[in-house]
């Protein structure tokens, strides 16, 4: 009896820990990458960790579309440009304003009651070295915190159900030039965050901060010696050549220093290969934008860099636009897919960069798989290496100190910018959101100076076509076919939806919120918001019924002239000349708009 005893109290004791082992894994937070397939939720600033901005969700169809209706709205309490887009979780929205950078908790299930609202510290320093406007690219959620970047390089981690302070942490410094702009990104148990100011010497960085403890974990530069930069001579590969970086691949492309004076910041997006384990992300221009200043290739600026989430060491990097010479910032976001290449199914990254082209790279070793321009007007080059990626500059468009170049095309702000792209795999379809505009440029000799204006360019930009600045496409990244367009009287700064409805959806400069049939490039439905969108469309589902929520609030480097009052042409790097009429169509005013049909 007694061995029997022991039998059974043994068979209990395996069933109760069975038992606390199932609710213990029933009680733990799914992971993001688990939750990003729940496309009742929005998880990441992108959607997923592809950043394809693609929903399943389909109850908002190209039949029913024309039945949107406005569902709610509320206020931002800000009047600059919101470039970045609400999370959702549950039954709770996320976002965060334009500077001074107000974080809203909303409960869904009581729309108009914010459950609570983070106002943190306001600091001077920031705003006056925001080259681009005081925007912000949005939240990031993780282990039931709330992660939000601010313009003075704070990071702050909130308890998402309270919005009490967890944890910050400083990734900036305002005095020397130094700000953040960009959406942070969660991968494993690392807050993955960049830094913006290339327009004030800055070198760039990529930080990763325990999501715990908001403790540094590593930090990643992109120029100058390969300790810093956490480039292995001998196992980083050289994408563009297919080989070892080898030794002092950055500080070797440039001229003494030069390289600490901006190298390629890193204010984009950034997306993850979890099978791969990689982290994709892309580098800024280097400093100053007269080339003339600093001789070389200026590696690894204007670049896309691979690395282990984990350590920070790089993969891989594969360089863009050598020797920049028009402000072609490589921070675009790069678009995780799986291409059919010639039969057979390529692992891929798509980046539809500044300078006009659409590259599409293995993102395994970073190898060039496909280049094509994506605007017709791109005129700085004459051609792309299919093997290298080297450009072969058209000699009349390269920029020099003392020379104003005429009609460079796209301008600076480039076919198109920080705006993202969606990517529809049922189309199998780019929707991209682009510029059409061309520049004049003037580089002139600049000296540095700490948390001053490190330009050393003025620029005139304008129409690529009469009255027509931007174009929204449905694109093939493998062949190059823009397979239809609609043109836009301004730069289409929006990002880009797309949904198993057949629906992409996108908003323009001046204000227009629009639904659109994938197949046709069709306007199915528009509403005129109260201000222009700069911001990025994502879609839930709530009780049964999908909605569609973007940001608007017009501002960001397309708008500054009507963000900051400015009016000279070639105030605004160039920007103010080109959108001088944007105010006859729309005002200044941050507004979070939801949609769903009636």
């Amino acid at each position: 009896m007694k061995a029997n005893n022991i039998h059974r109290g043994s068979i209990v004791s395996i069933i109760v820990a069975c038992l606390l082992s199932i609710s213990t894994l029933a009680l733990a937070d799914p992971t993001l990458e688990q939750m990003s397939t729940d496309a009742k939720q929005w998880v990441m600033p992108g959607g997923n960790y592809s950043v394809t901005r693609f929903s399943k969700l389909n109850q908002i169809t190209s039949a029913n579309a024309k039945n949107l209706q406005v569902a709610w709205t509320m206020s931002t309490g800000t009047l600059r440009g919101h470039e970045g887009q609400p999370v959702v979780i549950g039954n709770m929205m996320y976002f965060e304003s334009a500077y001074p950078n107000y974080v809203f908790a909303v409960d869904l299930d009581d729309v108009g009651r914010m459950v609570w609202k983070f106002e943190p510290p306001k600091n001077p320093d920031a705003p006056p070295v925001a080259c681009c406007d005081v925007v912000n690219r949005g939240v990031a959620y993780a282990d039931g915190k709330v992660i939000a970047s601010i313009l003075d390089g704070h990071i702050y981690a909130l308890d998402a159900k309270t919005g009490k302070v967890i944890w910050s942490a400083v990734n900036a410094d305002p005095l020397k030039g130094q700000t953040v702009t960009a959406a942070p990104l969660v991968v494993k148990d690392k807050v993955i965050i960049g830094v913006s100011g290339g327009e004030f010497g800055v070198l760039g960085y990529l930080s990763a901060f325990d999501l715990n403890t908001g403790k540094l974990v590593w930090r990643a530069y992109s120029a100058g010696p390969d300790e810093g930069m956490l480039f292995d001579p001998q196992k980083t590969i050289n994408g563009n050549l297919q080989k070892p970086v080898g030794k002092d691949s950055s500080v070797s492309t440039w001229q003494g220093d030069e390289w600490k004076l901006g190298g390629g910041t890193t204010w984009g997006w950034y997306s993850y290969d979890p099978k791969l384990d990689l982290l994709y992300y892309g580098t800024g221009n280097p400093g100053s934008w007269n080339p003339t200043q600093r001789p070389g290739d200026n590696r690894w600026s204007m670049s896309i860099i691979a690395r282990n989430p984990d350590t920070g060491v790089a993969a891989w990097a594969f360089q863009m636009t050598p020797h920049d010479g028009w402000d072609y910032d490589g921070v675009n976001e790069n678009i995780i897919v799986d291409l059919n290449v010639k039969g057979k199914t390529v692992p891929c990254i798509v980046h539809f960069d500044r300078n006009g082209y659409c590259w599409v790279l293995d993102r395994r070793n970073g190898k060039l798989v496909a280049v094509h321009k994506y605007d017709p007007t791109v005129n700085w080059a004459k051609s792309i290496d299919p093997e290298t990626g080297k450009p072969e500059v058209d000699p009349s468009k390269m920029t020099k100190a003392g020379v104003n170049v005429k009609n460079i095309c796209p301008a600076a702000e480039g076919d198109k910018d920080e705006q993202p792209a969606s990517y529809d795999p049922i189309t199998r379809l780019f929707y991209v959101p682009t510029n059409h505009i061309c520049m004049d440029y003037q580089a002139f000799d600049v000296k540095y100076k700490a948390g001053f204006p490190f330009v050393g360019a003025i620029l005139n930009m304008y129409a690529a076509s009469p009255d027509v600045r931007g174009r929204f496409i449905a694109f093939d990244a493998i062949t190059g076919d823009t397979r239809w367009a609609i043109n836009d009287r301004f730069q289409d700064w929006s990002g880009v939806l797309t949904t198993a409805g057949g629906v992409a959806f996108y908003g323009t400069l001046d204000g227009w919120f629009r639904a659109v049939d994938l197949k046709s490039g069709k306007i199915l439905y528009q509403f005129k918001c109260p201000s222009g969108i700069i911001g990025n469309p994502i879609t839930y589902m709530h009780k049964g019924k999908q909605y569609v929520a973007v940001l608007t609030g017009v501002g960001g480097w397309a708008a500054i002239g009507l963000a900051a009052g400015l009016t000279k042409g070639s105030e605004g790097l160039g920007a103010v000349g080109l959108t001088a009429s944007l105010g006859d169509y729309t005002n200044l005013g941050g507004t979070l708009m939801v949609f769903a049909v009636r």
